[in-house]
């Protein structure tokens, strides 16, 4: 079992000058540790679920190529990448961009984005959310074509492209990996049988990871895709520190399902949690 690092909060400490040293030192914190994996929001407002939209936040891709400068081993990316904030192409180009810059550290998590308080109050179209799933599709379908040796158009109903090309062509081979963030069971674990290398899904209980898997192991089997050659990594929302026993009898029962990386997020001050679950958790999970 592998640990991963979801950074979603930075608001702690407040002041805006201690954002970019704090970020620093839990990375590296994290990463020393041997946190395989980390991760930032796609959000531009924080998510009112978690606390007020006008808190902190900083765009994610840009965190990530500061992230890519402090660190040198752990893996890179968003979790996940909104699809209507960025045209698929130049997506394509900014995930290239970290991967070369990082060393082929980059991965591509992505998802049919949901917040749209955000959307609307900075101007990014909101459209139904079948055309998201659609939109989802054809800016897989452009990362995978850019990725490869067909540098042509692509012709879809909402992009197209008169030529995919990508030059550098990323580090990661044979490209870097894909995410897929959700457990829908119709739509997003569909296509994370299609096209993706790994899925996302939220670890609320054993009983909901373990119907989501069926039904992606389902999918696949339609699909024509090996269910085992799919990464499946989850993030865990109960807290860790206050219970650290259960958290790893959790973890056994989910790396019994086939889950091989759990994402943490940090409460409080994200320093201090990193130092402790170093401390505290690291090798337990390491056993696993």
């Amino acid at each position: 079992m592998e640990l991963g690092l979801h950074y979603w909060n930075f608001t702690t400490p407040a002041a805006p000058e201690l954002i970019a040293p704090t970020l620093t030192r839990t990375a590296q914190l994290a990463e020393q540790a041997g946190f395989a994996e980390f991760t930032v929001m796609d959000h531009y407002f924080q998510m009112e679920g978690r606390a007020g939209a006008d808190e902190p936040m900083l765009e994610g891709y840009t965190t990530l190529g500061y992230l890519a400068a402090v660190t040198e081993r752990m893996r890179l990316g968003l979790l996940v990448t909104g699809v209507m904030y960025r045209h698929p192409g130049l997506l394509a180009k900014i995930v290239t961009t970290l991967d070369v810059l990082s060393g082929g550290r980059a991965q591509l998590g992505i998802g049919a984005s949901w917040y749209e308080r955000e959307q609307r109050g900075l101007g990014v179209p909101v459209v139904p959310v079948a055309e998201r799933f659609e939109r989802l599709e054809e800016t897989l379908q452009i990362c995978l074509q850019m990725w490869g040796p067909d540098s042509g158009p692509y012709k879809g109903e909402h992009y197209q492209l008169a030529e995919t090309l990508c030059v550098p062509a990323p580090l990661s081979r044979p490209r870097p990996p894909i995410l897929i963030g959700g457990g829908g069971e119709r739509k997003t674990l569909l296509l994370v049988a299609r096209y993706a290398d790994a899925c996302n899904l939220f670890a609320v209980s054993v009983e909901d990871v373990a119907r989501k898997l069926d039904i992606l192991r389902a999918h696949c089997e339609a699909e024509g895709r090996d269910y085992d050659a799919i990464r499946k990594t989850a993030c865990y929302v109960a807290p860790v520190l206050e219970a650290p026993d259960q958290f790893i009898s959790d973890l056994e029962q989910y790396s019994a399902l086939g889950i091989t990386l759990i994402n943490l997020m940090p409460n409080g001050d994200p320093v201090a949690y990193t130092e402790k679950v170093a401390e505290q958790l690291v090798s337990r999970v390491a056993d696993l």
